[in-house]
């Protein structure tokens, strides 16, 4: 029933959240990375900064796959962590 009144197609997603950086910035970043993301099979599809809180920023990618965008986030974050263990990471959430 959910799946007729939500429009029956069940794509992941993933959504991230991200505090302590300036829209600007991160769009930015996220521009910069676009190919790379779409290679690994991760969209953006939104980014939005917080009306409440103009210090987090949210975005959502559609993902062909969660497994596999998990992987790839994990290896891209670790990275991250060592080259500079204070990095500014965003939360992950995978939805499906």
């Amino acid at each position: 029933m959910n799946e007729i009144i939500l429009g029956g197609n069940k794509m992941a997603h993933l959504l991230a959240k991200l505090r302590n950086v300036k829209y600007e910035v991160i769009n930015q970043v996220l521009e910069n990375d676009a190919l790379v993301h779409a290679q690994e099979g991760l969209f953006l599809e939104h980014l939005w900064q917080n009306v409440d809180d103009e210090n987090e920023i949210l975005f959502l990618f559609r993902i062909n796959d969660i497994e596999h965008a998990k992987s790839f986030i994990d290896r891209v974050h670790s990275q991250a962590l060592k080259e500079n263990p204070n990095v500014n990471l965003p939360k992950m959430i995978y939805l499906k």
